[in-house]
């Protein structure tokens, strides 16, 4: 599945990880409460626990509504003092042409939607990779860290 679709490596040490089938409305909740779950395990904020479930929604209904095949991976990370979430969504849909375009806010590909999924998910983590080929299939990997770079660990 994805084929040549590179992400860039983990930043840490991966605790546990689990990986969620998503090809339904059902999967998006399970992989949303489990990411929350993990995130609760890993030291988040109630409120950052929110944002987290939020994102993973945001790209889970994407594979969900254009693609088929799709998982969502929940890692748990470890780095230094700091832990985070790492979500890795791949599915094998028929890709996004124009990736830039998809992550301006209010752009859709379909009329049935308000454009907000990816430009959301974006905005919310601490980091954002997407990659994605016509016919292939689209990666995504967003990590939320409890402590972001620009803050001192203690």
């Amino acid at each position: 599945m994805t084929e040549g679709l590179d992400i860039p490596p983990d930043t840490g040490r991966v605790l546990e990880s689990v990986v969620l089938q998503v090809i339904a409305d059902v999967h998006i909740t399970e992989a949303r409460d489990r990411g929350r779950a993990l995130a609760a395990q890993a030291g988040f904020s109630i409120g950052a626990q929110a944002v987290i479930a939020g994102a993973i929604s945001e790209v889970a209904r994407n594979q969900v509504r254009y693609a088929r095949n799709g998982t969502i991976e929940l890692r748990v990370l470890a780095h230094g003092m700091n832990s985070g979430i790492r979500v890795i969504a791949r599915d094998e849909g028929p890709g996004i042409p124009d990736v830039d375009q998809a992550m301006v806010a209010g752009f859709s590909s379909t009329h049935r939607s308000l454009g907000m999924g990816l430009a959301a998910a974006r905005r919310v983590m601490d980091e954002f990779f997407i990659v994605s080929r016509v016919g292939v299939g689209t990666v995504v990997a967003m990590a939320k860290w409890r402590y972001p770079r620009s803050v001192r660990v203690p």
